[in-house]
C-alpha cells in the first residue's frame, strides 16, 4: 500500500469558508447531535424497561436506534470539532475507517427499516400467524442477517478504495470521508471503480426504498377490511415509518445512483442522512406513537419516584 499512495493524510473542505456560518453550523449540529443522542437513548431505554420490548416492532426499533447513535456519531462529532478549527485534516487510516463503519451502519440500518416493514405487513396483513412468524429467534436471525448485508456492502466499498493510488492532491470537497470526493483525487482513471460503487450503493439504496414503498401499498390495500379503529392504529404506526423512510431514502436516492462524480449540493443532501434525519426518528416514533408514549412515561416517571423516595 505505501507504493501506492505518498499521501498521509486528507484535508477536509468542510461545509463553508465564512467564519460566522462555521460558528452558526457548530451551534446548530452541536445541539443536534445532542439531541439526537438523547433521543435515541431515551427510546432505548424506554424500549428495553418495559413490556414494549417483548414486541418485535419495538424489538427492531431498539436496533435502529442504536445505529442511529452509531451512525451518525462516525461523522458528526469530527464535523463539530472540525467547524472550530482553521485547518481540517483526517489520517488516511481514520479516513478509510470513517468510510467502512459510514457505509456499515447507514446500510445495516436500511435493513432495519425493511424489517420494520415486513413486521407491519405480517402484523396487518398476517395478523393470525403474526407471533409464529416473528417470534424472537427469527426477529434476532433477521437482525444479525441484516447486520451481515451492511458488512456485505461496506467491505468490497473499503476494498475498492484502499486499492486506489492517492499521489496528491489530498484535498477532499466535503466534510467527511465520502467515495465520490475520494475517487475524484485518486491519481488513476476511476470509472470501473465508481460504477461499481453506484452499482452497489446505488442498486441497494434504490431497490430497497422500492421494496418498502410496494410493502405499504399492499398494506394500505389490505387495511380496507379493518375497522375503522383497526385503520386509525395501523396507519398510525405506517405513518411513522414511512415518514423515516423518506427522510432517509430521499438524499441518498439523490447521491447515489447516478454517475460517479461530484456536485456542490452533495454537502447539502449528506446533512440530511447523517444528521438530520437520524435526530428527527425519536421525535416521529414518540410523537405520533401512543405506545411509546405510554412507556416513557411509567419508565421515566417510576425512575423518578424511586429517586425521589430514596432521597
Amino acid at each position: 500500500m505505501e507504493r501506492q499512495r505518498n499521501i498521509s493524510e486528507f484535508i477536509l473542505l468542510g461545509l463553508s469558508y465564512d467564519q460566522n456560518v462555521q460558528i452558526f453550523c457548530f451551534v446548530l449540529f452541536l445541539f443536534s447531535y445532542v439531541a439526537l443522542l438523547a433521543g435515541n437513548l431515551v427510546i432505548f431505554v424506554s424500549t428495553r424497561c418495559s413490556p414494549l420490548f417483548h414486541q418485535p416492532m419495538y424489538y427492531f426499533l431498539i436496533h435502529l436506534s442504536s445505529m442511529d447513535i452509531c451512525y451518525t456519531s462516525t461523522v458528526t462529532p469530527k464535523l463539530i470539532a472540525d467547524l472550530l478549527v482553521e485547518r481540517k485534516t483526517i489520517s488516511y487510516d481514520n479516513c478509510m475507517l470513517q468510510l467502512f463503519a459510514m457505509h456499515f451502519f447507514g446500510c445495516t440500518e436500511v435493513f432495519i427499516l425493511t424489517l420494520m416493514a415486513f413486521d407491519h405487513y405480517f402484523a396487518i396483513c398476517r395478523p393470525l400467524h403474526y407471533m409464529l412468524i416473528m417470534n424472537r429467534i427469527r426477529c434476532n436471525l433477521q437482525v444479525l442477517a441484516a447486520w451481515a448485508g451492511g458488512a456485505l456492502h461496506s467491505f468490497p466499498q473499503l476494498l475498492m478504495i484502499i486499492q486506489l493510488p492517492f499521489c496528491g492532491p489530498n484535498e477532499l470537497d466535503h466534510y467527511f470521508c465520502d467515495i465520490f470526493p475520494l475517487l475524484k483525487v485518486a491519481c488513476t482513471d476511476t470509472y470501473i471503480t465508481g460504477v461499481l460503487v453506484v452499482a452497489d450503493s446505488g442498486i441497494i439504496t434504490l431497490v430497497t426504498f422500492v421494496v418498502l414503498l410496494v410493502s405499504y401499498v399492499i398494506i394500505l390495500f389490505s387495511l380496507r377490511h379493518h375497522s375503522a379503529e383497526g385503520r386509525h392504529k395501523a396507519l398510525s404506526t405506517c405513518g411513522s415509518h414511512i415518514t423515516v423512510v423518506v427522510l432517509l431514502f430521499g438524499p441518498p436516492i439523490f447521491a447515489y445512483p447516478r454517475p460517479p462524480t461530484t456536485f456542490p449540493e452533495d454537502k447539502v443532501f449528506a446533512l440530511f442522512y447523517t444528521i438530520i434525519a437520524p435526530m428527527f426518528n425519536p421525535l416521529v416514533y414518540t410523537l405520533r406513537n401512543t405506545e411509546m408514549k405510554n412507556a416513557m412515561r411509567r419508565v421515566w416517571c417510576q425512575t423518578l419516584f424511586s429517586k425521589s423516595a430514596h432521597s
